[in-house]
């Protein structure tokens, strides 16, 4: 949370499975396209938060499966973890609150008494949750009579039912809700409230993320019915929630334009990238966008072949790259190399090129030095490298920027494979 100073400008706060990401959607293209409207608009000054019903080790599998950006903040175990950063440091403040009128080997002994009961995943289970699996008609039944077990013991408990077999046994002051209402409260002591938060979500889990005064909501297009319910009993005239037309990312990104939240077109949704621009240079910006050229380029989904010329139009005569090997070639050279790869991966709908963590540094009036992950894809396969991009804003009068140098290292437990399809 210490990126920036001040108060965030937008902070989202996103639930996972169904909602962030699409596990119907093959090529991932809802994520990628806020990915690219995340790096390149809101990286800079905002702050994303994950708020996922998954352990830490499911959390870390779901990274490696799909295109995610790095969190600001992570959420996990329906609310009852709250870590920080890349490093997922914990709050320990939060997991000290959650003990008060906590007792899980109590919660443990009192759940064997139900057959309807199926543990989930020893992963899944957490210090300040139980979880469970049970059928849709068995599960309003048990509800009621395990917290009335509970509640008899001295504990306070709540059970959240979601995805029409999921239920969860937390302390009372847990939960996606708590956790964002904790996380709030934490910044506006700082003197750092955001300026707008969003809530999105697709479950049961997430109705407690709209109910939190200060916030606005999406439910995505294919929010599930026990969250519908809810918005019918409780919501539906709230103007601060909408139920988005467009499924996962998407309605996440259509929440963003429908409350007047900030930008909300992606650079991905751009056909003519090369002359899109912004009023004022925006190193992110041109950063996303060199990046989806390239993966265009590879791919064979370029209308004309003046990309290359265009490229080495912004490649400073004396430009140079160095290759995440360590191999050094001129800017110019790099783009010569690049020119008949045209198509190389044409055929290959999984290959995909994104960026993460993009941070920039004003070194001078007209310098900027840009630091991000560069990722790419292909048949479940990724490998990513550190990028250090140099810009140059070009002299006035003329429009647009130089790229004066890019040096890429391997992100640890990365590299080898075919060199040439990593030719930029």
């Amino acid at each position: 949370m210490d990126r920036f100073n001040g108060s965030a400008r937008l902070m989202i706060v996103s639930d996972l499975d169904h909602t962030m990401v699409d596990h119907h959607d093959t090529e991932n293209l809802s994520l990628l396209r806020f990915n690219a409207l995340w790096e390149s608009e809101y990286r800079h000054d905002s702050l994303l938060v994950f708020s996922t019903g998954r352990s830490p080790t499911l959390y870390k599998e779901l990274r490696k499966e799909k295109p995610m950006l790095t969190p600001d903040i992570t959420i996990m175990s329906v609310g009852t973890e709250i870590t920080y950063g890349e490093a997922m440091v914990p709050d320990e403040g939060w997991e000290e609150y959650l003990n008060e009128g906590w007792d899980r080997s109590i919660v443990v002994q009192e759940t064997a008494r139900f057959s309807q009961l199926t543990l989930q995943v020893e992963t899944e289970q957490r210090p300040h949750k139980v979880s469970f699996n049970v059928h849709e008609g068995h599960a309003d039944d048990v509800q009621k009579s395990l917290l009335a077990s509970l509640e008899n013991h001295g504990l306070k408990v709540k059970i959240i039912y979601s995805g029409s077999q999921d239920l969860d046994i937390l302390p009372e002051g847990a939960g996606k809700g708590q956790a964002l209402a904790y996380l709030l409260k934490k910044l506006k002591s700082n003197g750092r409230s955001p300026l707008n938060t969003l809530a999105c979500g697709d479950s049961g889990n997430d109705a407690e993320l709209f109910t939190i005064p200060e916030v606005h909501g999406v439910m995505v297009k294919n929010a599930q019915k026990e969250l519908l319910q809810w918005y019918t009993d409780n919501a539906k005239s709230n103007p601060k929630i909408l139920h988005a037309t467009e499924r996962c990312a998407a309605g996440i990104i259509e929440a963003i334009g429908h409350f007047n939240l900030g930008p909300n077109l992606s650079p991905r949704d751009v056909e003519n990238l090369s002359s899109y621009k912004l009023e004022s240079f925006c190193p992110g910006l041109e950063i996303v966008k060199l990046y989806i050229l390239y993966e265009r380029w590879l791919r064979g989904e370029m209308g004309s072949s003046e990309l290359i010329q265009n490229l080495k139009a912004i490649c400073h005569p004396s430009g140079v790259m160095v290759h995440p090997s360590g191999i050094e070639k001129t800017l110019q050279d790099t783009m010569d190399a690049l020119e008949p790869l045209y198509g190389h991966l044409r055929g290959d709908r999984s290959r995909r090129v994104w960026v993460d963590k993009v941070s920039l540094s004003q070194i001078c009036s007209d310098a900027w030095l840009v630091k991000f992950d560069k990722w790419e894809s292909s048949g479940g396969e990724r490998r990513g490298c550190v990028s250090t991009v140099l810009l140059k804003s070009k002299p006035e009068g003329a429009n647009g920027f130089e790229l004066v140098h890019v040096h890429e290292t391997w992100l640890d437990g990365q590299g080898g494979g075919d060199g040439a399809a990593w030719a930029f």
